[in-house]
């Protein structure tokens, strides 16, 4: 057997035995017991977060569904867009559109006018007896503006999209029995004039880009976002609140706002008596796009006039200069004192410039048919 050596005994007695220390054990039990605590009340405020995030994000998705039917839609007072005519409008149907479009003079090529957005062609009556002695003169509402009908339902192409409203100028130009023509767009117009140009070439003889918005229109994310029910409620209240705030938004556009006539402000306030205009703009919003054609006004061979006002803000005066800067044949026209919609406001030098512009290109400008 072996034997083995206890340490020494310090002191007498039971005082003086050596113990294992009677709380060792229970100091673990007891550590371990506050771990177990601790984390079963992490856990349960962890679940109780989980269920306030839960109940949070049910409460926005419940608001994001249900939120814009909840919207008090402004009440409206509209009649048929005819019954809103006035004397020298004319109606086509064209793809199945109810289109207003106006016209002046007769004689020489045909100058066909595209209105920006928000506006109509009555924005052009101003210059359209200058420009009239030039040629015939052909101003139109186009898809969701104006006293154009507003579809709100159809097959195939949407028809407030680019590709289908490029398509609808044609359409035009064949009813009218205009083989090539001369376009003159304005802001989101002059991106749907350079569209025809580049995907009609053969039609037309020459182009006037006025303040041009050729990145305009909503991004796809907000495109598809105004497709849902949700966001076309929500454009439909927005344009509805907007609609008493014609003057406001127009004058922002304007260098000088005294020069606001109320024929141009009656011109801009009429649509919003018109039918359905509201669930058109909608539409409009949601609608498909060509993407930038900036970079393709290179591959246009054809007469260019590029013209801004000197104080636009809308499309910087800036922003103008040097997209004519980068396209060799282009002609820039800047009119001095003058905002974003020149033909508006500064009339006078905008027919004089659109005018010489086309008297120098007589030859190069073929006449309509």
């Amino acid at each position: 057997s072996q034997c083995k050596v206890l340490p020494p005994v310090i002191g007498l007695g039971d005082a003086g035995r050596r113990r294992p220390p009677e709380n060792h054990g229970w100091t673990h039990r007891r550590n371990d017991s506050i771990v177990l605590d601790w984390q079963h009340s992490h856990m349960a405020e962890r679940r109780r977060w989980v269920r306030w995030l839960s109940w949070v994000s049910a409460f926005l998705g419940g608001l994001l569904l249900l939120g814009p039917f909840l919207l008090p839609l402004p009440e409206l007072d509209t009649i048929p867009p005819r019954e809103l005519a006035e004397p020298g409008d004319r109606f086509v149907t064209l793809e199945g559109i109810d289109v207003r479009y106006r016209v002046a003079g007769a004689d020489g090529p045909t100058i066909l006018l595209l209105h920006g957005f928000g506006a109509n062609s009555r924005s052009w009556e101003p210059v359209m007896a200058t420009l009239a002695e030039i040629g015939r003169v052909v101003a139109f509402d186009r898809v969701g503006f104006g006293l154009t009908e507003r579809p709100l339902e159809w097959e195939g192409d949407n028809p407030y999209g680019s590709p289908a409203q490029l398509e609808l100028v044609v359409a035009l130009m064949d009813d009218l029995g205009v083989e090539t023509g001369i376009l003159v767009g304005h802001s989101a117009g002059a991106e749907v004039a350079a569209a025809v140009t580049l995907a009609h070439p053969d039609r037309i003889s020459g182009l006037v880009l006025e303040s041009p918005a050729l990145d305009s229109g909503p991004g796809p994310i907000v495109r598809a976002l105004a497709a849902t029910p949700q966001g076309q409620r929500v454009v439909r209240f927005t344009g509805r609140k907007a609609s008493d705030q014609v003057y406001e938004l127009l004058a922002s556009a304007y260098h000088d706002p005294s020069r606001i006539t109320p024929e141009t402000l009656d011109g801009y306030q009429q649509p919003f008596r018109a039918d359905d205009w509201d669930i058109g703009l909608a539409h409009l919003v949601a609608s498909p796009r060509l993407g930038s054609l900036r970079d393709r006004l290179t591959e246009a061979k054809h007469p260019l006039l590029i013209l801004t006002g000197g104080e636009d803000t809308w499309v910087p005066t800036a922003d103008t200069v040097e997209l004519a800067g980068g396209l060799p044949e282009a002609e820039l026209v800047v009119v001095p004192n003058c905002g974003h919609v020149a033909h508006e406001e500064c009339p006078t030098a905008f027919g004089e410039a659109v005018s010489e512009w086309l008297e120098d290109r007589t030859g190069d400008v073929e006449s309509s048919s």
